[in-house]
Formats: structure tokens, sequence, C-alpha cells
């Protein structure tokens, strides 16, 4: 069995958990926006990419305040194939446009991590997705 790529795969899976205290000044949908070609560029995907944005009501950063614990993570599953440099890579660009997009002021600096990462062999996907 190949580890190559599937072509016209319908991925990547993005997961996005923001810390409930950051949601007026992340700027998700132009986030998002900016996201899924830089994704599908960066990782070769020939997919659409499917993205969950979920909004944590409670967060918890050891060692910081409560105001201070504003956290946002990002994790993009693509099928293997992909070399470990193309990932770190795509987590680095996915960093800068949260940078892009986070607008915190006072807030100071949430913590932001992301993580590129391959889905397990157990993935399967039904229903309907729009050809990209």
């Amino acid at each position: 069995m190949s580890n190559a790529p599937v072509i016209g795969a319908p991925l990547p899976h993005i997961t996005v958990d923001c810390s409930a205290g950051l949601t007026d000044v992340f700027d998700s949908w132009s986030f998002l926006r900016e996201l899924h070609p830089l994704v599908i560029e960066m990782s070769h995907s020939q997919g659409v990419c499917k993205t969950f944005f979920r909004v944590c009501a409670e967060t918890v950063v050891a060692g910081l305040a409560v105001a201070d614990a504003g956290l946002v993570h990002v994790e993009i599953g693509l099928l293997p194939g992909r070399e470990d440099g193309v990932k770190a890579r795509l987590s680095e660009a996915v960093l800068a446009l949260l940078e892009k997009h986070l607008h915190t002021g006072h807030l100071g600096r949430p913590v932001r991590s992301v993580e590129v990462r391959d889905l397990g062999a157990s993935y399967r996907l039904t229903g309907q997705v729009p050809a990209p």
C-alpha cells in the first residue's frame, strides 16, 4: 500500500479551537478564507477543506492569569505522504496567518499552536463533498 497522497481526495480536515475570550478579537472568517487556499497549495492537496471552528468556554494555560489565558490551536489532518518539512512549513505559515487575524491589543499575546498531522489508516469519509 502506497503512502502517497490520494489525488482528488476530499481533504484536508481542519479544526480550530479558540478560547471564548478571543472571539471578539479573532477575525475567524477572514482567517478561514485565507487558510483554505494556503493549506491546499502548501500540502499539494486536490481536495476541499472542511473546517470545524470550536469556541471553548474554558481554557487553561498553566502559569498565566485567567485573563491572559487565551489559546488558539489549529489542527490540520492530511492523508499520509507529505514530508515532515512540508508539514513544518505549513505550520509556520498558519502561525503567521493567526498572527495577522488575532487583534488582541490590550489582551496580550494568546498562546497559538498548529499541528499538521497524518490521518490514520482508519480514516473514512461519506456524504457529499463539492468538487475542488
